[in-house]
């Protein structure tokens, strides 16, 4: 990994800093794989979002 760089805080080698955040890993992997992760983002809110109108039809 020392010749790995982390492109944030300049041109020093990964082994020597601490291990990145699962946010900051999570958002790099979004980037890499834009299209897959919009997606799924998507088919996430049309779930949650025909979850809450199902709820609200049954309950109402």
């Amino acid at each position: 990994m020392a010749s790995e760089y982390n492109s944030t805080k300049g041109r020093k080698p990964l082994s020597s800093e601490t291990k990145p955040s699962y946010v900051k890993l999570a958002m790099q992997n979004m980037v890499k794989k834009g299209s897959t992760s919009l997606l799924h983002f998507g088919l996430t809110i049309c779930g949650v979002v025909g979850l809450l109108i199902g709820l609200a039809a049954v309950f109402h």
